[in-house]
């Protein structure tokens, strides 16, 4: 026996050795993976302040993927902006190579990979919409032209300045080298807080409501639909068993819910924005879980109707970075009249901008 244990022993050892030894080779193949750079333009205010270490933990890109930060915003808000880079430096991120501030567009978009458009004009007390728009058209324009012209070739972008899916029209149009699937705007906000409704008003987790969907405009058009989605693996309108709400208050508090954050703390939602930034990216990039998808104003392709050309929320799939519409979901009636003005109101912004566009040549 100890004669045999030993053979045992050394058989082991020699196992042990060739694994040591394959798994040293095979890890000193391993590459550590190249810094991605994150670019968030209004980065001095409060979606920039909830967004940054959210992008920073790899809530954005992942756990294993490290990152260097552009931040940029207005030459008065530089001060902001430092103090800022200071707190993300105090926070040690392991996943942190970098913070970089900016108050010039052209350098700070030089080389990034992912660009997330916090920056714009809001509308304030007595401004005409016209005005309003013709400002964000100067600003999406100039930072269209130095993406363009600095960005990383295959650069994935997310506008989140309201108008958001002008604003990505806009940009769009003035940056015709980045490939048009590659400018999104933000509705992942709306889709969120769809799933967060259902799954206060059916007493389940928010993980088990899949597939509700964001038609639109990121605005009071929009048409939160459930019409497709599920809750613990059954119909969503089945779980509620009341369609009274799900026609009625349930559409109106997703279209309303910025609006009554601000009235409840006086200020927007920028905690849930930030989140919202980093799961329209992360999925983007890193994909939709299996048989679910989830909902981004991307340029129409004529899906569903809807005009070409146009930055309209739908229902996507993502994976290796690209997104595909979903296709083939039976619209009904009364589904079809809310896409239709949701629409409306997208080609009416559309048409302002562009004169706007052209005032100012």
């Amino acid at each position: 026996m100890p004669k045999a244990s030993g053979v045992v022993q050394i058989a082991a050892g020699v196992a042990l050795g060739a694994g040591l030894a394959f798994a040293s080779k095979y890890i000193s193949k391993l590459k550590p993976r190249k810094p991605l750079r994150v670019l968030i333009t209004g980065a001095a205010g409060q979606i920039g302040y909830a967004l940054a270490p959210q992008v920073a933990t790899g809530n954005m890109l992942g756990s294993d993927q490290p990152i260097i930060l552009h931040l940029l915003d207005v030459e008065p808000a530089k001060n902001s902006l430092e103090g800022l880079r200071m707190e993300l430096v105090d926070g040690a991120y392991p996943l942190l190579e970098a913070v970089h501030t900016f108050t010039d567009v052209a350098a700070a978009c030089k080389g990034v990979d992912v660009a997330v458009m916090v920056g714009g004009y809001p509308r304030k007390a007595g401004e005409e919409r016209k005005d309003v728009m013709a400002k964000n058209v100067s600003i999406y324009q100039q930072q269209a032209s130095a993406l363009e012209a600095n960005a990383s070739k295959n650069v994935k972008v997310v506008v989140v300045a309201n108008p958001a899916n002008t604003n990505a029209l806009i940009l769009a149009e003035n940056a015709p080298s980045i490939p048009r699937e590659n400018i999104s705007c933000l509705t992942r906000l709306d889709h969120n807080r769809a799933l967060g409704q259902i799954s206060e008003r059916t007493g389940k987790h928010v993980d088990e409501v899949k597939n509700v969907i964001i038609w639109g405009n990121h605005s009071s058009t929009q048409y939160p639909d459930v019409n497709h989605g599920t809750v613990a693996g059954k119909p969503i309108r089945q779980a509620v068993n009341d369609d009274a709400w799900l026609n009625g208050d349930f559409i109106t508090t997703v279209q309303q819910r910025g609006a009554a954050i601000i009235k409840a703390r006086g200020l927007s939602s920028a905690l849930s924005a930030a989140n919202a930034v980093c799961n329209h990216v992360r999925d983007w990039v890193r994909g939709t879980p299996s048989g679910a998808w989830t909902s981004m104003g991307v340029v129409s392709d004529g899906s569903y109707g809807v005009k070409e050309g146009l930055v309209y929320s739908f229902p996507v799939r993502c994976c290796c970075g690209k997104w595909t519409v979903v296709q083939g979901l039976a619209i009904d009636a009364a589904s079809r009249e809310r896409l239709t003005a949701t629409e409306a109101e997208l080609v009416e912004e559309r048409d302002l901008a562009l004169q706007c566009l052209a005032e100012r040549k």
